[in-house]
């Protein structure tokens, strides 16, 4: 069947080669006129002493905390009585605040759409409930997309900016007009079913192949993050319909740039958070084909740059000019620099570009399967990737704008090319680095963990443990603390810090300078009512019927506005507000003198608090199903063979990608 396949689809290398001229917007132009530098660097160094914001990230938070979020806050708090608050005494000072979103797959797309429809002020439900409003006043929102087996942040963020971010059910499920959806029902490798052979199939693969022949066409390196991030455009993208999906009358997200965001109206007037993409690396030429060592810088992107605030690089190229090889911060000749590199379809997928792992035949990196099968599928997928030939294969390829700088310190500092992989694999799943970045200056977090680390695919807190690790031994001088925390995976799930919102760092030792942020954890759990979840699907998960997403959002939605009551299956009516008085709790501490914790919000650090002298146990959290009961079952039990067979058409695909060339 391999044989008949490739032949079938090699012979139509004539329909790769011509394509359409919308497919090929995903290549990057080259040979373009540098700017001058001495007057628009390419690049900035810094140090953790001399960190400092991109100039225009800095104005747009300013701008935005100065002109839209003091209304915001104003909307979403009224006069603040109910909390115990005059707003117009906190508004002298509003906590900055931000949202990070974890991996997961189509998991944590949905996991993250819930938790933002629940925070959305343009929500109904969200809005009569009280929490709709905490996303009006988000200054950040982070995103990645998370590591393979612990099962998709950046897959969220990237749709809801590139929808002009729109309210979650139109994004999600469309609004009759100008937006369908993600179509979720249709796969991500074999959107027309499992036949390889059919002519939807082939023509989608077609499509995909055309823009990634048309980017290598330029000389850049391509690799098997093309044609995943080509894919992840069709649903995530805004320009892909049911009525065009399989046809080349659409650009399919081809030409849409990371870069450009700060041009639509949205960004021009300030009404969005500013969002930022986190990437693991590997170094250049360097096995690695298991998880990420604490010790290998992160990379993120703004709207407007490029790097990493690592102290071992602390440095940032300009995003439009992203694709240019630099060496010592210049190109190689005047004419030598590249532009719609940053497509934000390869943006997305470079931060789920987990296919170096998947290579690893050390791990079973496929819970639930057996050991036969993992080691079947693992020695497949290594049998098709040998005949790909391009430089790093099971990568992201990206020029290095950093060759020849920071050579005492930085471990890529001889490297033309980054190996840029999945943002999780260092096992920070939960995109907490970037808003704890000293500069940033975040008061609040919210950080919705949507792992599945747990038998039943639930988080259990291992994302931020490995954040403490990486903050506390490569990152203190240029990150802020993370407070204090469960010091294992089983200590969250003994306290029931797992299946309930909690907040971190209630009571720090400074409350004229906190050492560490206010964080709220608010982890997928099972629905507080004792119903069957649905949330809990596996990353493998690769369609959802339209019906089990729905479900999968109210669910979701209901338990970020019900919080908990304690020995109760009851939502906690208090909770909005207990959220609003987490949300302005380090900003009273900024006025001088602070203003005192009210009444009412005491009683709610009580009860949401993490408290290391008295720890909360899970038998507060009575009757929880923690079993996946979805409308598909128990997934690996009942589409085993669709896994399988999706996953060796995928891989299938990619060597198909490159074997036309």
């Amino acid at each position: 069947m391999f044989s008949s396949l490739l032949l079938c689809l090699l012979s139509s290398r004539d329909v790769f080669a011509q394509g359409t001229e919308l497919l090929k917007l995903y290549a990057p132009t080259t040979g373009s006129l540098c700017p001058d530098i001495t007057r628009n660097p390419l690049l900035r160094e810094f140090t953790p002493e001399t960190q400092a914001l991109h100039p225009r990230e800095s104005t747009y938070i300013s701008t935005r905390e100065s002109t839209v979020i003091p209304k915001a806050w104003e909307d979403w708090l009224g006069t603040g009585s109910q909390i115990g608050y005059d707003v117009s005494v906190l508004s002298k000072n509003f906590s900055r605040v931000g949202i990070a979103f974890s991996g997961g797959g189509f998991r944590a797309a949905q996991y993250s759409a819930g938790v933002t429809s629940a925070l959305d002020a343009r929500n109904s439900s969200a809005k009569s409930a009280g929490t709709g409003g905490f996303l009006q006043v988000a200054s950040y929102i982070s995103g990645l997309s998370g590591k393979l087996n612990h099962p998709c942040g950046s897959w969220f963020t990237g749709s809801l900016y590139l929808n002009d971010f729109a309210t979650i059910p139109e994004l999600v499920h469309g609004n009759g007009k100008d937006r369908t959806g993600w179509l979720l029902d249709l796969g991500l490798f074999l959107p027309a079913g499992l036949n390889i052979l059919d002519d939807k199939n082939t023509l989608f693969f077609q499509s995909v192949v055309t823009s990634v022949v048309a980017k290598s066409s330029t000389g850049i390196d391509t690799s098997i993050t093309d044609a995943w991030s080509r894919m992840l455009s069709y649903h995530f993208l805004n320009q892909t319909s049911r009525a065009n999906f399989f046809t080349d009358q659409s650009s399919h997200g081809a030409g849409q740039l990371w870069s450009n965001l700060p041009r639509n109206p949205m960004f021009e007037e300030y009404n969005v958070p500013l969002p930022l993409i986190v990437f693991d690396s590997r170094p250049s030429g360097v096995k690695l084909d298991g998880y990420t060592p604490h010790n290998i810088p992160v990379y993120e992107v703004s709207p407007f740059e490029m790097g990493s605030w690592d102290p071992s690089l602390s440095a940032m190229a300009n995003l439009t000019h992203i694709g240019t090889h630099l060496s010592n911060g210049k190109p190689d000749n005047d004419t030598a620099c590249v532009t719609g590199f940053d497509q934000a379809g390869f943006v997305i997928g470079t931060s789920s570009s987990l296919f170096n792992i998947l290579l690893d035949k050390g791990q079973n990196l496929f819970e639930g399967w057996g050991e036969k099968d993992s080691a079947a599928l693992g020695r497949l997928i290594s049998m098709l990737l040998a005949s790909i030939e391009t430089r790093a294969k099971d990568v992201a390829n990206w020029p290095s704008p950093f060759n020849s700088i920071k050579s005492n310190t930085y471990i890529d500092t001889n490297a033309r090319w980054l190996e840029l992989i999945d943002g999780g694999l260092n096992l920070e799943n939960v995109p907490l680095g970037p808003l704890l970045v000293n500069s940033r200056g975040v008061d609040f977090i919210l950080a919705a963990d949507a792992s599945a680390d747990t038998h039943d695919s639930w988080p259990n807190g291992t994302s931020p443990i490995n954040t403490i690790l990486r903050l506390n031994n490569i990152l203190p001088s240029s990150h802020k603390k993370f407070p204090p925390i469960p010091a294992t995976p089983d200590d969250f799930v003994s306290m029931g810090l797992n299946t309930r919102p909690t907040l971190f760092g209630c009571d720090p030792a400074s409350t004229s300078n906190p050492e560490y942020p206010l964080v709220l954890y608010l982890p997928n759990a099972p629905p507080l009512t004792g119903e069957k979840p649905v949330s809990n699907s596996n990353t493998f998960k690769l369609s959802y019927s339209s019906h089990h997403t729905h479900l999968f959002l109210d669910q979701v939605h209901a338990n970020t506005i019900g919080g908990f009551k304690p020995g109760t299956n009851s939502p906690d009516p208090d909770w909005p507000k207990c959220l609003q008085c987490a949300a302005v709790d380090r900003g009273r501490m900024k006025l001088s003198p602070a203003v005192p914790r009210s009444e009412f919000c005491t009683k709610c650090f009580k009860q949401y608090c993490y408290d290391p002298a008295n720890p909360q146990s899970v038998s507060q959290l009575p009757n929880r199903v923690l079993k996946f009961g979805g409308p598909d079952g128990s997934f690996f039990e009942e589409h085993k063979a669709v896994i399988i067979g999706v996953s060796v058409g995928g891989a299938l695909f990619f060597i198909i990608v490159f074997a036309c060339w």
